[in-house]
């Protein structure tokens, strides 16, 4: 957790001082975390992702505190693809939101469970028993040509 924490630090070419005035934590309690010596609470990592604009969601990951299998609409993903995504110094905090909301929107469409509503299948029977019906075609009054 600390070395990923220094390390976003280093990305955003922020020293440990500046870090510390953003995110409102003491200068020693920072170096503390980032040497691995204290580990942070919820609410100070949220401070320091703020700070450091990532997401406060990865250093809960990060943390321990909150499960990398869990999105935060509660659907389940599979750990190898969210520890890939989460991982990859390749990309950035956005770009690894977007594909893990990309995955769990696919994750989700192929998810029987979820994929049926049970609004969608009353809805259903309904529609069949009475076709709809075209509306009409609206008459409009012919123009008249003004050909010389």
């Amino acid at each position: 957790m600390g070395e990923y924490l220094a390390e976003q630090r280093r990305n955003a070419q922020l020293s440990l001082r500046q870090l510390s005035d953003l995110a409102g934590v003491s200068n020693p309690y920072l170096s503390q975390i980032e040497r691995g010596l204290r580990k942070p609470s919820a609410d100070v990592l949220q401070q320091l992702a703020k700070a450091l604009r990532i997401s406060a969601e990865t250093l809960y990951v990060r943390a321990g505190i909150l499960d990398p299998d869990d999105s935060s609409d509660g659907a389940r993903r599979t750990p190898g693809v969210v520890d890939a995504v989460l991982l990859d110094p390749a990309l950035n905090e956005r770009q690894k939101r977007v594909l893990l909301d990309v995955y769990d929107s696919f994750v989700r469409e192929n998810t029987p469970e979820t994929a049926e509503t049970p609004s969608a299948v009353q809805a259903e029977p309904a529609a069949e028993a009475a076709p709809a019906k075209k509306p009409a075609a609206k008459k409009t009054p012919a123009r008249k040509s003004t050909t010389k």
